[in-house]
């Protein structure tokens, strides 16, 4: 079932412009594909000196698993997790802010335990890649 906006803002942390996701266009228990147009909002809240580079991608794919999270939390809340690492990032272009086509983030689940989650992730424009990882997710011990 495709999730908008309202429903994304109502499950992560992030407000207003720092919530860059528009849609959740599919989902399953490993993988979360999202779409957006929020790489041309200006001012970006991610932007330097109004470029918004390619490394911004990277909280776009965090915030794409943020909504994965929620959706595996079902009616539960969300364990609040925070960004432990990125690795093995390529980016193939040096800015977002200039891409027309919006944008598809995808992410998918490597591995998963009580405390972390291990996700690749791809951002891409017109089934172009733009940047791929990794990314690690460390999650607030249960007390």
């Amino acid at each position: 079932m495709k999730r908008d906006r309202t429903w994304i803002a109502a499950h992560i942390p992030h407000q207003g412009d720092m919530c860059l996701l528009d849609t959740v266009d599919a989902w399953d228990a490993d993988t979360i594909r999202c779409t957006t147009r929020s790489h041309h909002l200006r001012p970006h809240p991610l932007a330097v000196d109004g470029h918004l580079g390619a490394l911004s991608a990277i909280e776009y794919a965090a915030q794409s698993m943020a909504i994965h999270g929620a959706l595996l939390a079902a009616d539960q809340p969300p364990r609040p997790g925070l960004l432990g690492s990125a690795r093995g990032v390529e980016c193939r272009v040096s800015r977002l802010d200039d891409i027309a086509a919006p944008l598809t983030v995808a992410a998918a689940c490597l591995s998963a335990d009580a405390r972390t989650r291990l996700y690749t992730f791809t951002v891409s424009a017109a089934e172009r890649l733009l940047v791929s990882g990794r990314v690690a997710v460390v999650f607030e011990e249960e007390r």
